[in-house]
Formats: structure tokens, C-alpha cells, sequence
């Protein structure tokens, strides 16, 4: 296999910069072959790529901005590799990376497969809590671990490998941003082909900086969520209710302190108290255990919130996709 990595950018020259470092440093040691698309940045990331040169073979591209589904279809359409690796340009590869996914597929060969996350201790106390709050067993993280199987895993295009058979065949991903990872896994399904988990392809992500990035983000995920059951309805799980389930349960607690019930607060009081001490355990840090609640928060309430706003505009008024969250789709 030869392998092409597909990486869009958006105004963040600096972030790809690092990103291509880590890639010098990877045991692998065939050939591959980095593909940049620059989709309609203001600042331009080509300026860092000559310092890269008889270090690794780069394609760049620059192109109106479309989005980064898109644009990753675009990259893949211009690649020379038979197998392609989506990255985002926030990501930091491990050096054993490209290695340990050529071990994979040479072991057990899949079309797709997805890689988990993780956090380098370089990253700010914020990134590292929102890391954990995005993976831990005790959140939505755990939620989608446990509602999708290895063997049936939906990989997230920050870390996802598709060969070029399944793109061509599939089309690659759609134009609505967030969620064209799952619904290009699910797309794959009906097309007989099968996904798969990597567990030991991790990347190092970055993920949001700051809390308010992060809300909006986890916002839009929950926004495409319903969108994504109105389209394949096969394969909606009561899981994605969790989240909108517990904010509402938790204003419900509220009130019943007002009748002096207090049994459901204590109940949520131990759930937190569980996420400060695990995270502060893993993380051996009490500030990020701190924050790793004020994560949690944030990432239930702007989900949940958005999912259900999303639901009673697409499954109960039956509003169009398109034109109920238009934020979600870009123009091609």
C-alpha cells in the first residue's frame, strides 16, 4: 500500500507546521505522500513548507473554501496513494504511527478504520480536560464507545484511514460539518464495506483552546445528530438522547430541592465527583481535574441543548435539513 495523507487547512499555518515535524520523525520507512488543501485561508500555510523539503513528499493545493469535507474529497481525488489517512491539522502523529496502521492492515486488512485521541503533556490544562471529557467512559466519549463496537466502529476524520476503492465507490464525505464522518461510515455500511477500530493508532489532538470554541463545537455535534437519525434511521441509537436526558434531569433536580427532595442532586453530586477525581488522577493535576468539570458541563449542555432544538425542528416539524441549520452545510 502506499499511503497518502490527506490534511485540509484552514488559517493555521502554524498548526501544520507542527504537525509535518511529527511527521518527519515517523519509523515507517516506506514512502508516503502528504497532501495539503488550503481550503480558501486568509493566512496561507504554503510559507512553511519549503522548510520541509527532501524531508517529505508534499502536495499542496489551494482552493476556494468549501469546508473541510470537501476538501478532503478534493485531496483524495489529486492523491497518488492507493490508501488514504484523513488527518486534522491540529493533530501531533506519534512516530510509530504509520507503522503500527501498516501493521494493522497488513494483519487484518479493512477499507476504513478510525484511531483514538490523546493528549501530549506539552498541551494547555484546558485542552488536556477537554481531551478527557471528550474520551472518558463517563461522558459522551464513553457513551459512543459503548453504542458502537470495534468491529463497527464510526472513525472521526481527525484520525481515519479510507482506501481509494471505498471513496471512489462512496463518493467520500458530504457537505454538512459537522457529522460527514459518521454518515460517510454508515454510507460505507450500505455499501458493503466494513470499519473497524485501530486502538493502537492514536494521534496527539488538540482539539478547542478555549471554552468558548468548545461550546459551539459540541453545540453543532449535537445539531447533527438528528440529522444524521432523519437520514439513516437504521441506525439511531437511545444513546444519543443521553446527553439532552441529563441536562434535563438536571434542571428537574434543581427543582426538587425547592420541595426538599434532594436524592437526584446527591446522585449527580457523585457523578462530578467521580469526573474531578478520575480526571485529576490521570491527569495528576487538581486544576485539570477542576476543569475537566467545567468540560463535562459544557460539552452535555451544548449538546444535549443542540440536539434537542435539532429534533423538534427535523423529526417533529419536519423542517429541511439544509434549512433549519443552515451553519451545518457548506456550498460545494
Amino acid at each position: 500500500m502506499y499511503f497518502s495523507l490527506i490534511i485540509p487547512v484552514y488559517n493555521r499555518p502554524d498548526e501544520i507546521e507542527e504537525l509535518l515535524e511529527s511527521l518527519t520523525k515517523q519509523s515507517y520507512k516506506d514512502q508516503f505522500e502528504v497532501v495539503i488543501i488550503e481550503d480558501g485561508s486568509a493566512v496561507r500555510c504554503d510559507t512553511v513548507l519549503s522548510r520541509f523539503e527532501g524531508k517529505l513528499f508534499i502536495s499542496y493545493y489551494y482552493k476556494s473554501n468549501s469546508g473541510p469535507g470537501d476538501s478532503r474529497n478534493y485531496g483524495m481525488k489529486r492523491a497518488k496513494g492507493n490508501y488514504f489517512i484523513v488527518l486534522d491539522s491540529d493533530c501531533i502523529i506519534p512516530q510509530d504511527y504509520l507503522k503500527n496502521v501498516s501493521k494493522s492492515l497488513n494483519a487484518n486488512y479493512i477499507d476504513c478504520f478510525g484511531g483514538p485521541d490523546a493528549a501530549l503533556d506539552s498541551f494547555s490544562d484546558i485542552q488536556k480536560a477537554i481531551n478527557f471529557t471528550m474520551t472518558s467512559f463517563l461522558t459522551t466519549g464513553g457513551i459512543r464507545g459503548k453504542s458502537e463496537r470495534i468491529e463497527k466502529f464510526q472513525p472521526r476524520s481527525f484520525n481515519m484511514g479510507i482506501s481509494k476503492e471505498a471513496f471512489e465507490a462512496s463518493g467520500g464525505f458530504g457537505n454538512i460539518h459537522p457529522g460527514e464522518d459518521p454518515d460517510l461510515s454508515i454510507r460505507l455500511w450500505k455499501l458493503g464495506y466494513e470499519t473497524r477500530l485501530f486502538p493502537d493508532c492514536y494521534v496527539y489532538h488538540k482539539r478547542r483552546i478555549d471554552w468558548d470554541k468548545f461550546y459551539k463545537q459540541v453545540r453543532k455535534f449535537g445539531k447533527a445528530r438528528p440529522i444524521l437519525d432523519k437520514w439513516h434511521p437504521q441506525y439511531k441509537k437511545v444513546t444519543f438522547l443521553f446527553p439532552t436526558l441529563f441536562i434535563s434531569g438536571l434542571a428537574f433536580s434543581v427543582l426538587l430541592l425547592f420541595i426538599n427532595i434532594s436524592i437526584p442532586m446527591y446522585l449527580y453530586g457523585i457523578y462530578f465527583m467521580l469526573i474531578f477525581i478520575l480526571s485529576a488522577f490521570k491527569n495528576k493535576s487538581i486544576t485539570i481535574g477542576f476543569f475537566s468539570l467545567i468540560a463535562t458541563c459544557i460539552q452535555f449542555y451544548g449538546y444535549g441543548s443542540g440536539y434537542m432544538i435539532s429534533f423538534i425542528k427535523i423529526h417533529l416539524l419536519s423542517k429541511q435539513p439544509e434549512r433549519a441549520f443552515p451553519e451545518l452545510f457548506f456550498k460545494k
